[in-house]
C-alpha cells in the first residue's frame, strides 16, 4: 500500500484572500496535486490518501511567529474546494509542524499497511512540508516529494527544503 499525503492545502494558505496565503509559488501546484488526488482516488485498494492540515485554536502560540491562520472551524482551515473529497480520504487536523505531532498519522499509515513510498505535496515546503518528511524518515518510510507540487513563501527557503529532504531525509525529490 501506498500514500499520498497532502499538506496544508487550505483557503488560508491557498487563496489570495487567505490569512496566510502562500504567494504566487502556491496557484501552479494546485492543477498537480489535483490530477495526483484524482490518480490515487481510482486506485483506493492500492493508494491511503491524508490529508493534513492545521486546526489551530483561537490562541495558539505558533501567532506570535505568523498571522493567525486556520483556526479550527473556520473556513480558512478548510481544504480548498479544487482539493475537496468526499470519501476515501482521511483528514488530520494537526497543531504544529509535523504532521506526526499530536495526530495518530503514524497509526494510519500502520494500520493501513502502507510499506511502500509515501508521496508528500502541499505547503510550505520549509515548514509543514519538511518537518512532515521527516517525521516520515524517521519512521523510515520510503518518501517521494514531487517538486512541482509543493510551494513555499520563500524561494530560498524551498530551495534549501528539498536539497534538506532529499540529503538529509533520503526523500526522493522528482
Amino acid at each position: 500500500m501506498k500514500a499520498l499525503i497532502i499538506v496544508d492545502m487550505l483557503n488560508d494558505f491557498v487563496l489570495p484572500t487567505g490569512a496566510l496565503y502562500c504567494g504566487p509559488t502556491i496557484d501552479p501546484i494546485v492543477a498537480p496535486i489535483k490530477m495526483r488526488l484524482l490518480a490515487a482516488q481510482a486506485d483506493p485498494d492500492n493508494t491511503l490518501i491524508i490529508f493534513l492540515g492545521d486546526a489551530h485554536d483561537e490562541d495558539d502560540k505558533e501567532f506570535d511567529r505568523f498571522p493567525k491562520h486556520a483556526v479550527r472551524g473556520t473556513e480558512g482551515a478548510e481544504v480548498v474546494s479544487e482539493l475537496a473529497v468526499d470519501v476515501g480520504a482521511f483528514i488530520l487536523e494537526k497543531t504544529r509542524y509535523s504532521g506526526f505531532y499530536g495526530t495518530d498519522l503514524g497509526g494510519l499509515l500502520r494500520l493501513y499497511g502502507v510499506d511502500e513510498e509515501v508521496t508528500v505535496v502541499g505547503c510550505c515546503t520549509s515548514i509543514c512540508v519538511m518537518d512532515t518528511v521527516g517525521g516520515l524518515a524517521n519512521r523510515d518510510y520510503k518518501v517521494v516529494v514531487p517538486a512541482a507540487e509543493v510551494a513555499d513563501f520563500d524561494a530560498d527557503a524551498h530551495a534549501a527544503a528539498l536539497k534538506r529532504m532529499e540529503v538529509l531525509y533520503g526523500a526522493k525529490i522528482v
